[in-house]
């Protein structure tokens, strides 16, 4: 089973890391503490879509395009199960 929370954390890290920031640097723009983005990053935190489109305005990322992104690998997600399941019950 696919964590949406993952998904997104996954995602906001590769912007970050992408970008050669540290979670220092966003977090201090997002105006979002150091360890709240760590846990949202590593998908133990749910972020709200307030805190969402802060750090993506701290990335300087559209908020619809990581949301994309995250909506295209949770398809595919879904596709490779659904594959799986029809090749088990075969």
């Amino acid at each position: 089973m696919i964590v949406l929370r993952s998904v997104i954390g996954d995602e906001l890290r590769r912007e970050r890391l992408g970008q050669g920031r540290t979670l220092r640097e966003v977090s201090s723009q997002a105006r979002v503490s150091l360890g709240y983005l760590s846990e949202v990053e590593r998908g133990q935190k749910d972020a709200s879509s307030e805190l969402l489109a802060a750090i993506c305005g701290a990335l300087d990322v559209p908020l619809s395009s990581v949301l994309q992104s995250v909506s295209t690998k949770v398809a595919d997600h879904e596709a490779h199960e659904t594959k799986q399941t029809v090749t088990s019950a075969a």
